[in-house]
């Protein structure tokens, strides 16, 4: 395997080797700085607004009782769960654009958040469920819709045009499965369906927060372990089996923990168009780096979303806009760029 000409070859104190991309790193604190200050901004927006000073001064426990209450319970879990939410999709996103080895390969097209709202709306609209149940809904239809991906998609193997051929046809499926749950719905569980389908943070509190966190404390570092053998994988099957990877086993973890990720950030927030598909690619074009980068996108995810949640309360006046709307016409812009460019290129 090739080793990127800025890489630098670090060995700790227990005897293990990790190689680092200054470039790469470098981007990470800024993303991570960027995601932070745009987090501190989030919480001092609003009909009450409180200066960034102020939060901060919060935020370590020095503040008033007032501002105690609306950073602290008000506000402070919303932003987590942003973070959180965008932290998802990013990592998911770079998993399955990896597997695939398409940067088509994201959730949105593979009809992951698709079958996320499937789930979500039978809940919502057969059963009449509470929010908690509409959340296990639509982690249940995620999982289920990736499994069903995997599943068709496989044939010796499941490789990258095939899953992504296997996953728009999933996504036409769900989508209109989606859309006849609507026309079975009554007026009150149609317009709930509808505002939970937009994708948005509002309302979202610690009760989302930690299964999310507790989540990403398993998967995160577990995917991070096995980056070195999708690394690998990028290279061919049959190269990485040669060099001792179990291609099958770890492209099935990781595509379970891809699954995981999309799923749960969906069940959270609804249904966030395209910071999956956009947040590696322009990690990607920031670290100039080969390879999944797998942090970068992370990092990248929550600081799109954390940003287009401050852009969706501050940029249009009075009218507040959910998220989702914010990132579904950015997302779509970059889609159609990115389709272009993969045109002229000769890839599609």
């Amino acid at each position: 395997m090739k080793t990127h000409p800025r890489s630098r070859a670090v060995r700790t104190p227990g005897g293990l080797s990790v190689r680092l991309d200054p470039r790469a790193l470098t981007v990470v604190v800024l993303l991570l700085v960027a995601a932070c200050a745009a987090g501190v901004a989030l919480i001092g927006t609003g009909d009450a607004e409180i200066p960034a000073a102020d939060v901060l001064r919060t935020l370590a426990g020095n503040g008033t009782a007032y501002q105690d209450f609306i950073v602290n319970e008000l506000r402070l879990p919303r932003v987590l769960v942003g973070l959180l939410v965008g932290a998802s999709l990013g990592l998911g996103g770079a998993l399955f654009q990896s597997i695939s080895r398409n940067p088509l390969g994201s959730p949105d097209v593979l009809g992951l958040s698709q079958g996320s709202t499937a789930g979500a709306l039978i809940v919502i609209v057969l059963l009449s469920g509470s929010a908690s149940q509409v959340t296990v809904g639509a982690l249940a239809g995620g999982l289920a819709t990736g499994l069903a991906v995997y599943l068709l998609a496989w044939k010796q193997g499941v490789h990258g045009y095939r899953m992504v051929l296997v996953g728009i046809g999933v996504n036409a499926v769900m989508t209109a499965v989606n859309g006849y749950l609507l026309t079975k719905a009554d007026l009150v569980d149609a317009a709930r369906a509808v505002v939970w389908m937009t994708g948005s943070l509002n309302g979202r509190d610690w009760a989302q927060v930690w299964p999310l966190l507790a989540l990403c404390a398993v998967l995160v570092p577990l995917v991070l372990v096995n980056a070195r053998g999708l690394r690998m994988m990028e290279m061919g099957d049959d190269i990485s089996h040669a060099l001792g990877v179990r291609v099958q086993w770890v492209r099935l973890l990781l595509m379970v923990s891809a699954v995981l990720l999309t799923a749960a950030a969906t069940a959270a927030a609804g249904p966030v168009s395209f910071v999956a598909l956009t947040a590696p690619q322009l990690a990607r074009r920031l670290t100039r780096s080969p390879g999944p980068n797998l942090v970068p996108s992370l990092c990248m995810g929550a600081t799109l979303l954390v940003a287009a949640d401050w852009a969706s309360q501050r940029a249009f006046g009075a009218d507040q806009l959910p998220v989702g709307v914010v990132t579904g016409v950015l997302g779509g812009a970059y889609l159609l760029w990115l389709l272009v460019t993969e045109r002229r290129a000769g890839r599609i």
